[in-house]
């Protein structure tokens, strides 16, 4: 099986599991009980939280907020990507250098620094960290979309669509943007993974999803206090970020490669 085919397996597993969370599991992640900090059992195979929570439910529907958060911000940094991308290289000249300069400026600000920053600013909120990310990752994008079309429009049916008279407006659309669609699908994935990530780094560190909202991130966090008492509260959600990370990343590293 190739890395493209296991990385499409993970993410359809984790997305599976995110959508019919309610039908794998009896209890609602936000249902409290009174049986605090339970080891797992038939009735809870992962046990419960501090507050009684059942955590396999938690970590289920913790997988929506993830994959809205990682899909939204790789939208968000193709549609400000691609564009920045597609001008700098087709255009190049001084075009191209402004842009390039901005895009190694943004690349060299650490993003998880600069989206501890915004989010701290802004709050905490799906359509904050989604936007946050978004923009952190756009540089990326567009440096490698940039390089793509810059070898391109050298191509021998470019320059006979000049030839033919076709400007820009037209060129560019139908000629240079399909070719780089691979990689664009390619590196949509990666930022997926990053952004995957990145949230739950903000909300291991406070910043993510406000409680009781369930969130891998915040779930490790609270895990982490209760390691010895119930292994499950930390290792289970740690877990399911690994695997889906690891997913968009076969899938993006075999549709690149």
């Amino acid at each position: 099986m190739t890395r493209r085919a296991c990385g499409l397996v993970l993410i359809l597993a984790v997305t599976f599991a995110a959508l019919f969370a309610p039908l794998l599991t009896a209890y609602a992640p936000t249902q409290t009980g009174v049986f605090f900090l339970a080891p797992p059992d038939a009735a809870h195979w992962f046990g419960t939280d501090d507050l009684g929570r059942d955590v396999l439910s938690r970590v289920l529907h913790g997988g929506r907020a993830s994959l809205v958060i990682g899909v939204g911000a790789a939208f968000v940094a193709c549609v400000i990507g691609v564009p920045a991308g597609l001008l700098a290289g087709y255009c190049g000249g001084r075009v191209d250098l402004w842009a390039t300069q901005v895009m190694n400026l943004c690349i060299a600000l650490p993003g998880l620094v600069l989206a501890l920053l915004i989010t701290a600013v802004t709050g905490p909120s799906v359509l904050n960290i989604v936007l946050i990310l978004g923009f952190v990752s756009w540089p990326r994008v567009a440096r490698l979309v940039r390089g793509q079309a810059f070898l391109i429009r050298e191509a021998l049916f470019v320059e006979a669509a000049r030839a033919a008279g076709a400007d820009a407006v037209w060129i560019v659309p139908m000629h240079i943007l399909p070719n780089v669609a691979g990689v664009i699908a390619a590196q949509f994935a990666l930022t997926v993974a990053y952004a995957i990530f990145t949230s739950s780094s903000l909300s291991f560190l406070g910043l993510g999803i406000p409680p009781p909202s369930p969130d891998w991130g915040g779930m490790v966090r609270t895990g982490l206090d209760y390691l010895s008492i119930n292994p499950a509260m930390g290792l289970a959600p740690s877990a399911a970020v690994g695997i889906t990370v690891l997913g968009f990343y076969l899938l993006g590293s075999g549709t690149r490669g």
